[in-house]
């Protein structure tokens, strides 16, 4: 559809700044309007790693993950991007079995841990190379890839849809857990994670807990810092970090890696993934534009971007 008019892409954490990229990279005009900037957003606090996405809808879940997974390998190649491929452990407290998600298969050297290879406490798990994201640099990167494509990015809040489709005829809603108040969505619900960031002490190895509740063991290497996790704890909507959970995180990370016990504490962080019991990724017609939503992708926003990204992108192109 040959036009002049802006799509306007609302939000600016890794789903909005993945999707208005690729709008923009094909010569689209984009303009974003955010209420927070890219490094305020909850993406900037993410750990990050690709893996596979337990969510619904499963099949286009699955496509979505692997066109990301392919996306972030080659980003690995760009020292400025903040993507980077790290050797590590996923492990779980209980039996695994041999079923896996079939995208676990996109790593070519995945491998189960042998008992010795699991910390006290874990009883399988595997080891594979994985792409780890340094948010805030990855966003950075992302920002400076859309307005060198041409894109305008706002800060400025869009209250309502009726305002967004009065502006443009096309719109792509990637608000994340903002969609519960900006399109009445009572599915999409916040789920809070907390972080404590600490000063590497050596490690390049990444190690993530698979299948945890509300308190899990991650840890994740990106140079001069490593992010440790986690929480995952469901209606909390408080982006004030808790000294207790912190203290945990620290406690459960140096039991499985002692060389971060008395680690130097850089910063805790705190966002609301954006929890939902299916992605919403489909097509609206309101008040006489074309919207696009594209949020509910819980904590797997990072995983799910690119291949998000490109469909809704079509989407938009095509309506």
């Amino acid at each position: 559809m040959a036009t002049t008019e802006p799509v306007l892409v609302i939000g600016a954490g890794v789903t909005g700044l993945s999707t208005a990229v690729t709008l923009a990279e094909t010569g689209v005009p984009v303009r974003i309007r955010t209420d927070e900037r890219p490094a305020e957003t909850t993406s900037a606090v993410a750990g990050a790693m690709w893996g596979p996405a337990l969510l619904q809808p499963a099949d286009r879940v699955r496509g979505w993950v692997a066109h990301t997974y392919h996306r972030l390998v080659e980003l690995a190649a760009d020292d400025t991007s903040g993507v980077h491929l790290a050797a590590g452990r996923m492990a779980a407290r209980v039996d695994l079995g041999d079923q896996l998600p079939p995208e676990a298969l996109l790593l070519p050297d995945l491998r189960r841990c042998p008992p010795e290879d699991l910390p006290g406490g874990f009883v399988s798990g595997y080891r594979a190379t994985v792409p780890l994201i340094d948010m805030p640099r990855y966003l950075g990167h992302l920002t400076a890839r859309f307005r060198a494509a041409g894109g305008e990015l706002l800060l400025s809040p869009v209250s309502s849809l009726v305002e967004a489709v009065e502006e443009a005829s096309r719109v792509v809603n990637c608000t994340g857990v903002g969609a519960h108040e900006l399109v009445g969505d009572p599915g999409v619900r916040p789920v809070r994670g907390q972080h404590v960031i600490v000063r590497n002490p050596g490690i390049t190895d990444y190690f993530v807990e698979i299948g945890a509740g509300p308190d899990f063991t991650a840890y994740m290497p990106h140079g001069a810092h490593v992010v440790l996790g986690g929480t995952a704890v469901d209606q909390d909507w408080s982006r004030i970090p808790e000294r207790e959970a912190g203290a945990a995180i620290l406690r459960r990370c140096a039991h499985v890696e002692p060389l971060l016990a008395g680690a130097d504490v850089l910063g805790e962080t705190v966002g609301l993934r954006p929890g939902r019991d299916a992605v919403r990724l489909e097509v609206e017609r309101f008040g006489g534009g074309t919207v696009v939503h594209n949020y509910g992708h819980s904590g797997c926003g990072v995983a799910l971007s690119w291949g998000c990204a490109a469909e809704a992108a079509e989407l938009v192109l095509s309506g």
